[in-house]
Parts: structure tokens; C-alpha cells; sequence
């Protein structure tokens, strides 16, 4: 089944991918557009609720923590499947995930999806960086 984009952050990935669009150009759409960010709440402890949202984050082969996001929430209900205590999730601007986040991780796209990307830690520190200059 072909990919079908259904927003145009999805529509910019996929011309990326075709090599119809630019990284920086898509770069600066991503930092702009909003995501979905699957979290899981704090686990209760004794009588203590946590109400702090827990980001999905996996690490790789390196040890490098790697944030997980999709395009849009319907893109993580698969890949999600394997990780159920991650029931919930925020939509929110890109840019601020990742000035709420700091830096010293890498960001995957849609991972277990045909369209998406890997961000190395270098490339998330520059858009943060970048993103705290313009709000200055």
C-alpha cells in the first residue's frame, strides 16, 4: 500500500524522501509543525501520584538516547503496539518537544513506518540551538 500523506509535515517527508524537496527546507517545516509525542504517566507510587508525562525514548546500538515521535498520532498506533504502558501522548510544536526536551539525544521520525527519518544528537542540538536565538 502506497503512503499516503495526512497533513503536510507527511507531505514534506515523503518529497524529501523522493528527493523532490530539500532537508533544510523540510528541516525548517518540521521545527514549525506539530507532532505526536507518546508519553506514559509516572507509575503510582505508594500513595504518591506522579502526573509527569514520561516521552517514548529508545536507545541504539551507540547508547544513545533516540526520542521517538510520528507525524500524527494515527502513524504510532502500530509501532506503539509494542509498548502499552505508552497509552497517551502530546501534540505539540516540534521546536518545543525539543526546548522542553534540552539536547544529548537523537530524534526518530515514524519509526516502523515507510516514510519517516533519523535526526542525529549534532542535528537536534543545532535546531535547538537555532530555536533559542530566534526566541531571544
Amino acid at each position: 500500500m502506497a503512503f499516503e500523506p495526512h497533513n503536510d509535515l507527511e507531505n514534506f517527508l515523503l518529497q524529501v524522501q523522493e528527493g523532490k524537496v530539500g532537508l533544510d527546507e523540510f528541516m525548517n517545516t518540521l521545527v514549525e509543525s506539530q507532532v505526536f509525542l507518546p508519553v506514559r504517566d509516572e507509575l503510582n507510587i505508594g500513595d504518591f501520584q506522579s502526573k509527569k508525562a514520561v516521552p517514548l525514548s529508545l536507545e541504539d546500538e551507540n547508547g544513545t538516547n533516540i526520542l521517538v515521535i510520528f507525524t500524527s498520532p494515527e502513524r504510532a498506533k502500530d509501532f506503539l503496539a509494542d509498548y502499552p504502558d505508552y497509552n497517551s501522548g502530546l501534540v505539540e510544536i516540534f521546536k518545543k518537544i525539543l526546548q522542553m526536551s534540552g539536547v544529548g539525544y537523537g530524534v526518530t521520525i515514524n519509526p516502523g513506518c515507510e516514510v519517516g527519518m533519523d535526526l542525529e544528537p549534532d542535528m537536534i542540538e543545532q535546531i535547538v540551538t537555532l530555536s533559542q536565538m530566534v526566541n531571544h
